[in-house]
């Protein structure tokens, strides 16, 4: 047999696995990886620098394009750190809308990740189903903001406008009966909160279903045991966090160790894996789902029972209604004022972490007291994770790399920026 010389291969950087551009150069030994160089920076669109060349409210759009599969989140991040400069604090219906579309944005990213993870290991059912429900919430997204992605909903202040009484319905078709019109229409004839409770109500059926495909499937199984294993004490060292942490065994999470908005009032589990290998981030994420389903179903029983104000009145920094607007002088001058130059924020700084789907997304943020920011910095949790990558793989083989991938829950719009 004539020996096999060691040789160095490109993986990407259009490979499908990669939520985005990744190339990584693996230097590999018959099918085993000796070494693996990440190189980044492909994707980048200097999402830092521009938001410091406008207004912070004309920032919070970009920050959705961020991780674009967890939109709400990103956001939620930015306007938090405006917040604490501020010294403002939104009102309490505000804090629930936001936690509630912080769980229903980790499910969203969940069902991406296992659709897409089962794809690149070859289960090929799991995307169809993950994506069923993830319409579902994508619905949910539209009725409160107008997009199915980019939302620009949470506002400094808190969010942009209350939780819709009525859902969009589907319109008659030549391609659907009366008969699965009504069907389809059925859940949405009440309001937003209306159509929440019940995909709540279906939903932890749904993870039954994923896990019935997944969890004791052999061949899952052979694909994700003992791949990737990080150890408890490794896992702090590199600076995980999210999902790839707790899969390692620490049960560390910002929703209960730091909590922000309403966390503290609410009832929920933090999982945590053993062994830290690409099964046990599967499980912890399986099961963070159905606790972020219990979640949303705690903040549906709160906002159903506590109506009120989801903006602050103060003027300076929330623009008055339309109404307002076309009657009152005052308020057409706060208003343009408000969108054409923004509002200063006090100078200093101020970081502010959310629990991201994916780790910890912090906002670091730096004010001299002008209308934008004289710097912002961005702490995405993918960028730490990847570069965890050459350890990860070393020893396995080739199309372990997929796997691994995979299992980081890597995007490319916060690594590169």
């Amino acid at each position: 047999m004539p020996e096999i010389q060691s040789y160095t291969m490109n993986f990407g950087p259009q490979h499908p696995a990669a939520h985005g551009v990744l190339r990584l150069v693996l230097e590999l030994d018959g099918e085993t990886i000796h070494k693996a160089d990440p190189h980044i920076g492909l994707l980048h669109r200097a999402t830092e620098k521009l938001a410091e060349s406008k207004p912070y409210n004309q920032s919070i759009g970009y920050m959705d394009r961020l991780d674009y599969v967890s939109m709400m989140c990103n956001e939620h991040g930015y306007v938090m750190a405006i917040e604490k400069l501020l010294g403002i604090q939104p009102p309490k219906r505000a804090q629930y809308i936001r936690v509630m579309f912080d769980e229903i944005t980790r499910i969203m990213n969940h069902l991406l990740w296992l659709g897409t993870h089962g794809l690149d290991i070859g289960a090929m059912t799991i995307f169809l189903y993950c994506f069923r429900e993830r319409e579902d919430l994508m619905d949910c997204y539209e009725a409160v903001s107008g997009t199915r992605m980019h939302a620009t909903y949470y506002r400094p202040g808190g969010v942009y406008r209350d939780l819709p009484e009525q859902m969009p319905n589907y319109q008659p078709s030549k391609f659907r009966t009366a008969k699965e019109l009504e069907r389809m229409n059925r859940a949405r004839e009440g309001s937003l909160l209306d159509f929440v409770t019940d995909f709540t109500e279906r939903f932890p059926a749904c993870v039954d279903d994923y896990e019935t495909l997944l969890t004791d499937n052999r061949i899952w199984k052979q694909r994700t045991v003992n791949i990737g294993v990080v150890s408890p004490e490794r896992a702090l060292q590199l600076g995980f966090t999210g999902p790839m942490l707790r899969g390692s065994g620490v049960a560390w999470d910002l929703r209960k160790k730091q909590p922000y908005e309403v966390y503290d009032e609410l009832d929920f589990d933090i999982p945590v894996g053993v062994n830290g290998d690409c099964y046990d981030r599967y499980l912890v994420r399986i099961e963070e789902m159905r606790q972020s389903n219990q979640i949303v179903r705690q903040c549906i029983e709160w906002l159903r029972a506590n109506p009120g104000p989801v903006m602050l009145e103060d003027r300076k920094i929330a623009p008055p209604s339309r109404v307002e607007m076309k009657d009152d002088m005052e308020s057409l001058i706060h208003h343009f004022k408000l969108f054409t130059e923004g509002y200063c924020v006090p100078a200093g700084e101020a970081y502010a972490a959310v629990e991201h789907p994916k780790g910890e997304f912090g906002v670091y943020l730096v004010s001299d007291g002008a209308n934008k920011p004289y710097r912002l910095k961005i702490r995405p949790p993918g960028f730490v994770h990847l570069s965890a990558m050459n350890e990860m793989v070393q020893g396995h083989m080739l199309a372990d790399v997929v796997a691994v991938i995979g299992t980081q829950d890597i995007v490319f719009g916060e690594i590169d920026r």
